[in-house]
């Protein structure tokens, strides 16, 4: 059956017409290696150079900042093992190195964290408490002369809540300065531009993961901020692309298309924010009002305009989506990058929650197609289902 309604853009989104414009030209036409030193490379190289001025115009940093990768999930892992394999490199052993975590971080960050433990790095997984907002008492504590990096979601991909940010950079800072220390600050900022100011200033991260896919861009490309000074070993060896950082021919189209995915979301954020806020609103309060047993994931307020996250204990979540899926309306279980044999989520599980919560707990996504009729749609069927 076809989709009639999108519920699942923190999952993906649809690309944005006016994307694919940009990109067209470079997909059939300016075919040039950018490496190449004749006229269709030439092009193909200012259109990048194009590109990654535009991103770091918005981003308030410089174009030598900007890594460009397949997406987010390989910038995470750039961002983690970049600053270890550094560390290597600077002749600390494992055993000696702090890594500082969330307890519901995208799994991307979540799994690679784990990985590092098998080789003796420690790791500190920060809670949250139960609107999902990280500790910050928890994460100053936490912090030792061996920490040499803290990584924190800045929109949870399930739950939408948003993290302090800032107030944790502030924290890292004062703490090495006080203790002489270089702990790197790293965000998952993927789910946020469409939503939220990331002028890399303001936040105060080091190094930032984005994610074409999630602001109506290409999929297979997204990028990972690297701050000025700041020294990585890179994951990939066999070329002199990204700055050394990153290399392999150019993805072309993808670079084309994300830059201009985030000059739009940027240019529309305002008013997209103030609309699709007043439908979250208005989902979960008819959500809560008419759907028996239905109970909110994360907080009230701090959550991004567009998600809604419902548990209906004793339904597994599977089922309603399924059952959603029939009427037409797509939304998700939980985190698509997830093995499916994960039934609970332990994003829910990590908000103190009992395991009949994680088990049934259902994110609705909005995006720029979403209107009011879909959102009365969507929780007439949702009422028939749970009932």
């Amino acid at each position: 059956m076809k989709k009639q309604i999108y519920l699942d853009n923190a999952s993906t989104t649809p690309l944005d017409p006016r994307v694919l414009m940009a990109m067209n030209p470079f997909l059939i036409e300016h075919f040039g290696n950018p490496g190449s030193i004749h006229k269709e490379g030439v092009l193909a190289k200012n259109a990048v150079i194009k590109a990654r001025n535009t991103i770091a115009g918005i981003l308030g940093g410089h174009s030598d900042e900007i890594i460009f990768t397949s997406g987010g999930t390989e910038a995470n892992n750039f961002a983690i093992m970049g600053v270890i394999e550094r560390a290597r490199a600077e002749g600390i052993e494992f055993k000696n190195m702090h890594i500082v975590t969330s307890a519901i971080e995208h799994s991307s960050v979540k799994d690679v964290c784990e990985h590092v433990q098998k080789f003796g790095v420690s790791v500190s997984y920060i809670s949250v408490d139960e609107k999902g907002i990280v500790d910050t008492k928890e994460l100053q504590n936490a912090l030792r002369t061996e920490t040499i990096l803290v990584s924190v979601i800045y929109v949870n991909n399930e739950i939408g809540t948003i993290e302090p940010i800032h107030e944790i950079s502030k924290i890292i800072r004062a703490f090495n300065k006080k203790q002489s220390t270089q702990i790197l600050f790293h965000t998952d900022a993927s789910q946020a531009p469409a939503y939220l100011d990331i002028t890399v200033s303001k936040l105060g991260a080091d190094l930032l993961t984005f994610d074409s896919q999630k602001i109506y861009g290409p999929k297979g490309i997204g990028m990972l901020y690297k701050k000025r000074g700041i020294s990585l070993v890179p994951l990939f060896f066999g070329g002199g692309q990204e700055f050394g950082m990153r290399p392999g021919t150019e993805n072309v189209p993808g670079i084309i298309g994300f830059a201009e995915a985030l000059k739009l979301v940027t240019e529309e954020r305002e008013s997209e924010v103030e609309r699709l806020t007043a439908l979250r609103d208005y989902f979960i309060k008819h959500i809560l009002k008419h759907v028996k047993g239905a109970e909110l994931n994360g907080d009230t307020h701090k959550r991004v305009a567009n998600n809604i996250n419902v548990s209906f204990p004793g339904v597994e979540s599977e089922w309603v989506v399924l059952q959603l899926d029939a009427a037409g309306i797509a939304a998700g279980s939980k985190s698509a990058c997830l093995l499916n044999d994960e039934k609970e989520s332990y994003v829910v599980s990590a908000l103190g929650k009992s395991d009949a919560h994680a088990r049934s707990s259902v994110r609705f996504t909005l995006g720029k197609s979403t209107t009011k009729n879909d959102v009365d749609y969507t929780i007439g069927i949702l009422r028939q289902i749970i009932k």
